[in-house]
């Protein structure tokens, strides 16, 4: 018997609004415990924010679910503490392999660079996940609260009123803010009337999740049309515990009930690896691809976040990975509207960026769809046609799309940015997601990434410490809206209360297009929004100011 999952069963409460407890209003809360719930609480306690988790289970999501976690949703996990657990226990991977009938087409490298933390892909089944930011949540005095089901939602002025169902009774809860963290069902929008608008596609998929010892490698391969499941579709990855996720393309005509039966599934499981090797079936479902989301992700005081905001399509690993970068993006401007720091327009912001991160991803994900899944004799003939090319062509390879995997948006346009007066080169323009690279603390070797994030960050680049101003550094500390001065440099050394990160390999200096005296404004969430040649304390003010919408 190989080992399987054991579903932990987390304690049921009381609340204390039953047992006679005055009746208190809370800054957020929080409905559903899914990837992007327990995210936001954990970012929500990282900036000093009490917070209420409600969900009306009591255990984790059963089956794989949300399984290949991307480079920023990790460096994101790692920001609110549980990147280690993820990372330790999942299946890293960068290569992706892609074949056409019995043959290999081609295949293609995720993480062709060195010298950054995290891979290109960690694989992980979801409900280890969800169980490791439990664990973190219950460490940092997140109250999550099982078996609390939401059931009705009333905005009210400055308040959100909510009536919550348990199986001791109703009570109510009000709330500054909500966060709708519940679901592609989203009982919450729901609830307000609101809609979710897209195109769901005519065609039906099988997941299994099935225990085997298999020497395959930890490699992501999608077959199009195997001998062992003709005029269809294969995808399969390797996750944790021996368990080995396959997806099977079964067609808009197939009975989902029938399909997920054993004697259906394991007979398509030995067909495909032939070798009459011993598996237990752990979990499978059959689903159906969407393309959907709201027209905003904020409505009043309603915050929408993860799949209650926007569906993709599972190929190309969009789904929980944009959950987890909607609150990553979300919880930072909350805080700060919280604290009368900035009016409430900046979350109109989360909603424009994030939407905005909805529709690449929508359509990247609708783009894998109609290659997967060709609707027509013509789109078929075509699509068979680049992936024979794609053996021997380059130019063909590139149209080949069986799941474009998730990347982080550039949010190039964004009213936050501060546009460049100065000339760079590469990536890290305003709106870019931060650039990985080794640096040393105090002669520590460690990451950029884990030095930054959770508040406004200057950093500085220079090829001499003792040469910085460090009293003009330090008083940018002292503004409303405080900035953290970070030192890069080319040498090692230290300034007195100013951290100075020593650029160990040059590499910050190469993906910064960093100079002496070079200077990169950073968000708490670890986008850049300004840069410049040279630092001057009214451009850093002005340029928060325009960040957190004060300008």
């Amino acid at each position: 018997m190989l080992k399987t999952y054991t579903y932990p069963r987390f304690e049921y409460r009381k609340p204390t609004e039953l047992s006679g407890a005055a009746p208190r209003r809370h800054p957020v809360v929080i409905v559903g415990a899914g990837p992007a719930g327990l995210t936001a609480a954990l970012d929500c306690r990282l900036h000093g924010i009490p917070v209420i988790v409600l969900d009306d289970d009591i255990t984790v999501s059963v089956g794989s679910r949300g399984l290949c976690y991307a480079k920023r949703a990790l460096e994101v996990l790692d920001r609110v503490g549980v990147g280690d657990a993820v990372v330790d226990k999942g299946v890293n991977w960068s290569v992706g392999r892609t074949f056409f009938g019995e043959g290999e087409v081609f295949n293609f490298n995720l993480l062709p660079d060195p010298d950054h933390k995290r891979p290109g892909m960690v694989n992980l089944q979801q409900y280890y996940l969800e169980e490791y930011l439990v664990r973190r949540c219950e460490s940092q005095g997140v109250d999550i609260r099982w078996k609390n089901k939401v059931v009705s939602v009333t905005p009210d002025g400055d308040k959100v009123a909510l009536q919550i169902e348990t199986p001791d009774g109703i009570y109510a809860l009000e709330a500054d803010w909500l966060i709708a963290c519940d679901g592609a069902r989203s009982p919450v929008r729901g609830m307000l009337g609101l809609d979710i608008e897209g195109k769901v596609f005519m065609d039906r998929f099988l997941i299994a999740d099935v225990v085997m010892k298999a020497q395959f490698p930890a490699e992501r391969w999608f077959w199009f049309d195997p001998p062992f499941h003709r005029n269809q579709s294969v995808l399969l990855h390797r996750e944790a515990d021996d368990v080995w996720r396959i997806d099977f393309q079964l067609g808009w005509d197939a009975n989902p009930e029938e399909e997920k039966k054993p004697e259906n599934v394991i007979p398509r499981i030995q067909a495909m690896l032939g070798d009459g090797r011993e598996f237990e079936l752990e979990w499978c479902s059959v689903y159906t691809f969407q393309c959907r989301r709201m027209s905003r992700f904020n409505h009043g005081r309603v915050l929408f976040a993860g799949d209650s905001a926007h569906q993709v399509s599972p190929f190309g690993a969009r789904g929980a990975n944009s959950g987890i970068q909607d609150v990553d993006n979300l919880v930072w401007k909350l805080k700060l509207v919280l604290d009368g720091k900035a009016p409430a327009t900046l979350l109109d912001t989360y909603s424009d960026e994030r939407v905005y991160a909805a529709d690449e991803n929508i359509l990247n994900s609708t783009r894998s769809t109609d290659f997967i899944t060709p609707k027509s004799n013509t789109s078929k003939a075509f699509r068979n046609a680049v992936l024979q090319l794609a053996r021997k062509h380059a130019f063909a390879r590139k149209l080949v799309n069986s799941g474009r995997l998730s990347l982080p948006s550039f949010y190039s346009q964004s009213p936050l940015n501060t546009p460049d007066t100065d000339a760079f080169a590469g990536d890290m323009e305003p709106g870019a997601p931060m650039d990985d690279a080794p640096v040393a603390l105090a002669g520590r070797e460690g990451w950029l990434l884990d030095q930054v994030g959770n508040r406004f960050q200057l950093l500085v680049y220079t090829d001499d410490p003792s040469q910085v101003d460090v009293g003009g550094l330090a008083a940018l500390r002292d503004a409303p809206i405080p900035v953290d001065p970070v030192v890069v440099s080319a040498q090692s050394g230290e300034l007195p209360g100013v951290r100075v990160l020593h650029d160990v390999k040059g590499l910050y200096a190469k993906r910064y297009d960093a100079r002496p005296g070079s200077a990169h404004l950073v968000r708490p969430d670890q986008h850049v929004c300004a840069r410049w040649r040279s630092v001057d304390a009214a451009r850093v003010r002005a340029a928060v100011a325009r960040a957190t919408c004060n300008a």
